[in-house]
């Protein structure tokens, strides 16, 4: 069928017909025999320039399912497919179709007939394992001779049970492809089976992880900071349970040189690994390729010994002569014994000179031993031969795919070139390769990588010409050749560093022995490329800025001006005083404003993706791209759901509000209100309802496109998750009493409780239906996962790992996965159909609130509150992506008495003691292992008070900076404290809590003198009377409550807020209270007078939610900031707003009046901390610790969007909108 009738070459059927031959694992002349056509038909075929005639068609996919070359369960979705990209004028022929795949999928295959009986006999009596891991395992299509080998090493594993071998050889000589083949023979007989290729050098810790994940991931998180203990408990389980672990090239990890044979700096737990399984007893195998042998193997191997080697040596002749066949090579036996000899009977190296002599000598041996003595050596040798003979084009390709170094497609190789090849050009580079066996295929279709000699050597070859290119002023290299590519995958990109770039600054290092004198010359390095045009810089200034980066482990006060920047990876790094001014940057990564993450959430058809955070900001990207960011809440941006269109994204927010935006504009639609935080929301499957839940108690049902507000469910206690069954008729929740309750809504009927499952122990905090509705998951502070039938309302499983509290739970839209999350900073995927795990995530280094599934189920996205969302492989349990925030909020500060220091408490657990000038940087106390509320002075000022979400209020020395008293909740291990309050003696402090508390501690005991739990709301602020007598608190349910501070009775309730009551404040004399908050985006600014306990001043006007409130020293003015970032100073006599002014960035969450009550320093969202004079409202100072892009000049900066510019201001970065980009 020509491609006349198509006007154009059809690349797409062109790569897949190219990717299934190479799949099939033939040339175009044996595959054009097999078909009775031309080769000349073949190669139009693979150039999109005609498609196959159907009886053609019909023989290739037959012979393809023959050879097993489509994915197993796959091979119909594949035919059909492929059937389609070749345009056939006819319809698939259905029955033609089901007898070949009845053909494929009966009788065994003859490699099985061919099995000794004896194997037959032990595999018959062994159930199949339990676990398999087959990782990165190699596709081995072809398996030549080496029968006796493949039985010794069975032998030795099944019938002697050696704890470990070796297979060692050349590289090429067939050691993977071994493994490999014993592995799959073997694997039957052990309950797990695990492969690890080791030829990026993974650290010993990540390797013991991954182990442990397949093995017993429950294992983990308790010893995750001890890697020892971490290989005692695999030990164990190796000893318990019959494993076989294959670590595929071990010579990665082994020294060079002198110490051959002894593991490289850094991988010294391989060691002990090796000792040990060597050594103790156990039931499992190890079973390990290496072309060395590892030191602390030799001692202990022997022939009687559980330690065995097997040095492979050549493939045997006839093996040999098949290799050659299959690649048309002819010649006498002779000349055939005379080639396979003259390389050693390695495979490899046979391989790539078969193509050689097909190429330059017709495929005949003869004239290629007369000529072609001088390649004759090592594989090495070789491939140095091979590599300068290959064309220029296939030099790029194979440089390109030691820095990609995993699988990867032609569309991915086209899009990293730094100088564009035509497809064409590329396409045929690749087969190429594939022709001389240096590239293979990958585990996807239509993709391919290296062979691990291959990559080796090309790595090696990538590092030596780039090195000499930099000593030698020579551009070219570092223009056509990325080191790094900010956007691989993250793992990818670390490998990268590791092997590639680290290794390349050392060589650089030793060739500029004084520092000044490497980094001066990388700098002039970039000179050069500025002078250049921006279209010819290709990755020049990216590879440098990267070795500086590594160099220098900063980017500060660097000219980077004019450059073309490509694939730099920006992103944690510092660039405080650098200027990219009149830069073009193109696929650069960044740090993001977000900070922590409390909510992540996709669209249904993955198009969106959306984050909250802590600042209650909104982050948007489009298509993995950074779309829009917004301050949504005023607090934090706690749940997300988007409407089943994807066109609408309702929030949920600690400010008690609801809120609809459009997506692509990011416009407030509608917006609705509890009276405290809100924990639960959740769009209906038909989009007509949007459900909330807070912890007001109280289920909300809207009216999901005008916001009317349509149904009010009450429950007995707090509620934080919702979820919709699939069908929209049910709705669950949960909350605070662990219950979860099942509301069915019937159309003009109100909605009932119809059940309410009981089972969990703690709080309720994740609901998931499965996407059928038969199931619902659900996660608790128990830590544990629940799995209900939803129709018989009972426990069908409980699922346990975790070792901390549960926090969210999310199945796949597959069904197949069930993940988990949790205080123990571990993701969970669990097998829904075994109902056991599958395999455990690590990365972040704090909690994680949210997870959300991509739509084909193959990836999984998670929201931390370490400031990162992180993109995961369900299928390579990899991290792909790591999407970092910085932001530090700071939610206390506190004068010292003197007036000559203020202490502040953040987000990242941090108390800083600043200078009040400004002189000096702050002292840096780390005080909790999460967030630090509040933070104050006793009033002699020898002492400094801290309290956290961790449970902890710290008690600091001021003068040492030391810590003296630790305190803690002793009912709750999990109590947060919000703010601390000394009182005016020094002898006691009050606290509020999240469990709707109030305490008060003896600081000189760290004995909690009394604690009061009503009226039932979460005090954010306390604050003591000036005279201590009574103690104030603001809840969240709008009660401001007076106690008598000795015993905590309670004296009085002050109503009148209709929203959370966020701060109170005496005023000096003791007459008046004042107290902020509000809801619905309304403020509430009240004075009262505590003599006659009445509200005496409502104070209109204020811009927003009041978050803080502070007095004047003589008591007639009064200070307030909230959600908008503004300032007003009030007069309190006539209730008149005097003046306002713009202070912060987001909400402002403290004031704080000086000692002498001349200035006056607020903090809040933006992280900063500035002082005023009180009197003019001037600002005097700002005090801040510098952001990651702090005067970062991005004046006429090309390639960035308006919101990347905006997100990099927020950090620091500074703008002349005056320059533009030339």
């Amino acid at each position: 069928m020509s491609r006349s009738f198509y006007k154009e070459r059809d690349y797409a059927f062109g790569q897949a017909m190219l990717t299934l031959r190479m799949q099939i694992g033939v040339t175009q002349t044996s595959l054009a025999e097999r078909l009775s056509i031309t080769r000349k038909a073949i190669n139009r075929w693979e150039a999109g320039d005609a498609y196959p005639k159907v009886s053609h068609l019909k023989a290739l996919l037959t012979f393809a399912i023959e050879q097993q070359a489509f994915p197993a369960g796959h091979e119909e979705e594949e035919i059909r497919a492929f059937w389609r990209a070749a345009h056939q004028k006819v319809l698939l022929d259905e029955r033609w179709l089901q007898e070949v795949l009845y053909q494929q999928s009966s009788p065994l295959s003859s490699q099985h007939i061919e099995e000794t009986s004896m194997t037959r006999q032990i595999v018959a009596q062994v159930p199949p394992p339990r676990r398999v891991d087959w990782s990165d395992a190699l596709v081995v299509p072809r398996f030549y001779g080496r029968t006796e080998e493949v039985a010794m090493v069975t032998r030795w594993m099944i019938e002697e049970r050696c704890r470990m071998v070796s297979i060692l050889g050349l590289g090429g000589i067939g050691k993977s492809a071994l493994a490999v083949k014993v592995m799959h023979q073997v694997a039957e007989h052990f309950e797990v089976v695990i492969w690890r290729s080791l030829r990026n050098a993974p650290e010993f810790s990540v390797l013991l992880d991954e182990c442990l994940q397949v093995i017993a991931p429950q294992a983990l998180r308790d010893v995750l900071a001890s890697p020892e203990r971490r290989l005692d408990i695999l030990l164990k389980y190796l000893r318990s349970m019959r494993v076989l672990l294959v670590f595929d090239n071990m010579e990665t990890l082994l020294e060079e040189g002198q110490n051959m044979g002894h593991m490289r700096p850094g991988y010294e737990g391989y060691s002990h690994l090796l000792r040990q399984m060597a050594e103790m007893e156990h039931q499992s195998c190890l079973l390990i390729t290496s072309r060395e042998k590892s030191i602390d193997v030799v001692p202990l191997e022997g022939d009687g010994a559980p330690v065995r080697t097997l040095r492979l040596s050549s493939l045997d002749i006839d093996a040999c002569k098949q290799l050659l066949v299959e690649k048309e090579v002819t010649g006498d036996p002779s000349e055939q014994i005379r080639l396979i000899e003259a390389y050693t009977g390695n495979p490899l190296a046979l391989k790539i000179v078969a193509q050689t002599i097909v190429e330059l000598f017709g495929g005949t041996i003869a004239p290629f031993l007369v000529q072609g003595e001088n390649v004759f050596g090592g594989v090495r040798e070789l491939l140095k031969a091979q590599f300068t003979r290959i064309s220029t084009a296939e030099q790029r390709v194979l440089l390109w795919l030691a820095t990609l170094r995993e699988s990867v497609t032609l569309e991915q190789l086209l899009v990293v070139q730094g100088t564009p090849l035509p497809r064409s050009t590329v396409l045929e580079a690749v087969e190429a390769l594939y022709r001389r066996s240096l590239v293979e295929q990958g585990k996807d279709p239509g993709s391919f990588t290296l062979q691990s000699v291959v990559l080796e050597f090309a790595t090696a070859q990538l590092i030596t010409e780039t090195g000499h290119s930099i000593q030698q002023g020579q551009l070219s290299s570092l223009i056509e050749q990325g080191l790094t590519l900010a956007r691989s995958s993250a793992y990818v990109r670390q490998t990268q560093v590791r092997l590639i770039v680290m290794p390349l600054l050392l060589q650089l290092q030793s060739a500029y022995p004084e520092r000044t004198d490497l980094e001066e010359h990388l700098l002039t390095l970039l000179k050069r490329f500025r002078a250049r045009a921006n279209y010819a810089q290709g990755y020049g200034p990216a590879n440098v800025i990267t070795l500086l980066r590594e160099q220098r482990g900063h980017l500060r006060g660097l000219n980077l001006s004019q450059l073309s920047i490509r694939g730099a990876y920006l992103q944690g790094v510092e660039m405080q005083d650098t200027t990219l001014s009149g830069a073009i940057l193109q696929d650069c990564v960044w740090t993001s404003t977000f900070g922590s993450i409390w909510a992540v959430e996709i669209s249904h058809d993955g198009r969106y993706w959306a984050a909250g955070s802590r600042q209650g900001k909104i982050v948007v990207w489009d298509q993995q791209t950074l779309y829009r960011i917004w301050q949504a809440h005023s607090d934090v941006t706690r749940v997300l759901s988007f409407s089943p269109d994807g066109r609408r994204l309702a929030s949920g927010s600690y400010d008690g509000m609801v809120k609809v935006w459009d997506v692509e504009h990011g416009v407030l639609l509608w917006s609705g209100s509890h009276t405290s935080n809100i924990s639960g929301l959740a769009y209906s499957p038909d989009g007509t309802l949007l459900a909330s839940g807070g912890t007001d108690a109280t289920v909300r049902l809207w009216d999901a496109k005008t916001g009317k507000l349509l149904e009010t469910l009450p429950h007995p206690q707090a509620i934080f998750t919702l979820a919709w069954s699939p069908n929209g008729q049910l709705l669950a929740s949960s909350g605070l009493d662990g219950q979860i309750r099942i509301w069915k809504r019937q159309q003009n009927r109100p909605t009932t409780c119809v059940t309410i499952l009981a089972g969990h122990a703690n709080w309720g905090m994740g609901l998931a239906f499965s996407p059928d509705g038969s199931l619902l998951a659900s996660a608790n502070w128990d830590k544990t996962i629940k799995i209900w039938d939803v129709a018989n309302e009972h426990i069908l499983h409980t699922l346990v790992g975790h070792t901390d509290r549960v926090q969210t739970v999310v199945w796949s839209p597959d069904g197949q996965t069930l993940a988990s999350a949790a205080f123990d900073h571990t993701i969970w995927l669990w097998d829904v159909k075994r109902n056991s795990y599958r395999t455990a995530f690590h990365g972040h280094t704090d909690v994680i609130f949210s997870l959300a599934f991509l739509p084909d189920s193959r990836k999984l996205i998670s929201g931390s509150v370490d400031g990162t969302i992180r993109v995961w492989g369900t299928e390579n349990g990899q991290c792909e992506q790591i999407i970092q925030g910085y932001a530090v909020l700071l939610y206390d500060i506190a004068w010292n008495p003197g007036g000559t220091q203020l202490a502040s408490s953040g987000s990242d657990g941090l108390v800083s003691i600043w200078d009040e000038k400004g002189h000096t940087p702050p002292m840096l106390l780390q005080s909790h292992n999460y967030l630090a509320f509040g933070v104050g002075w006793s009033p002699d000022g020898r002492w400094l008070a801290s309290s956290g979400w961790d449970n902890t209020i710290q008690i600091w020395d001021a003068a040492t900076r030391t810590r003296v008293r630790s305190m803690r909740d002793p009912e709750y291990p999990y109590t947060c404290f919000y703010g601390v309050e000394w009182s005016p003696n020094g002898q006691h402090l009050a606290c509020g809590n999240n469990r709707q508390e109030v305490q008060v501690w003896e600081v000189s005991t760290g004995i909690r003198r009394w604690v009061v739990r009503e009226p039932p709301a979460s005090a954010r602020r306390v604050s003591w009377s000036p005279d201590g007598m009574l103690l104030a608190s603001g809840g969240d349910d709008g009660i401001v409550s007076m106690w008598n501070a000795s015993d905590g009775l309670l004296l009085k309730q002050l109503s009148g807020h209709q929203g959370k009551v966020n701060d109170v404040a005496w005023s000096r004399d003791g007459k008046w209270l004042a107290s902020g908050g509000g809801n619905q985006g309304q403020e509430e600014l009240f004075v009262w007078d505590i003599h006659r306990r009445e509200r005496v001043r409502v104070l209109s006007g204020h811009p927003g939610i009041v978050y803080a409130v502070a007095w004047s020293q003589n008591g007639a003015m009064l200070i307030s900031g909230g959600s908008g970032g503004m300032l007003c100073w009030w007069d309190r006599q006539n209730g008149e707003c005097v003046r306002i002014c713009q202070a912060h960035q987001g909400t402002i969450q403290r004031l704080q009046m000086s000692p002498d009550g001349s200035r006056i320093a607020s903090c809040g969202d933006d992280g900063a901390i500035h002082i005023w004079d009180f009197a003019s409202g001037d600002r005097v100072r700002t005090l801040r610790r510098d952001r990651p892009y702090e005067r970062l000049n991005i004046s006429g900066v090309r390639g960035l969007s308006d919101e990347q510019k905006s997100s990099l201001k927020l950090l620091g970065a500074i703008e002349d909108v005056s320059v533009s980009g030339i």
